[in-house]
């Protein structure tokens, strides 16, 4: 049984753009489903769809490479974890990596990528960070 279903999702597409597979399967939960949604609206991964088998929920991810065949994933990070939660206010979550890297946030608004949680006025938990 896995405890940490994010931490699960972001391993599975990590290890996915190492060996260069085209698509990767994560299980499926509300909170994964807005992060992959955010990934795909930052440019980090070409699109994903939610497919159900056998009563169960996956959600099909497929990779973005650029034309020399590497991952535009530079690194994935999980930052909050079940132990050691990590909060931050709408100041502190301003800019990541100069503005080239993207942080995730769960706000009260919803799972919000780092510069829509910074004009909406909220902080919160952050899930991750990618660049």
């Amino acid at each position: 049984m896995i405890n940490d279903i994010i931490s699960d999702s972001l391993t599975r597409i990590r290890n996915a753009g190492m060996r260069k597979l085209e698509t990767t399967k994560l299980l499926h939960s509300k909170a994964v489903e807005a992060l992959v949604g955010i990934f795909q609206a930052k440019g980090y991964i070409e699109s994903f769809n939610v497919v159900e088998e056998d009563k169960k929920k996956f959600i099909n991810v497929i990779l973005k490479y650029d034309e020399k065949g590497k991952s535009v994933i530079n690194e994935l990070k999980r930052v909050s974890k079940p132990g050691r939660r990590v909060y931050k206010g709408k100041d502190e979550i301003k800019r990541f990596k100069n503005g080239y890297g993207t942080i995730v946030v769960s706000t009260s608004k919803g799972v919000l990528a780092n510069d829509e949680a910074y004009k909406a006025g909220v902080g919160g938990e952050i899930l991750c960070t990618i660049w």
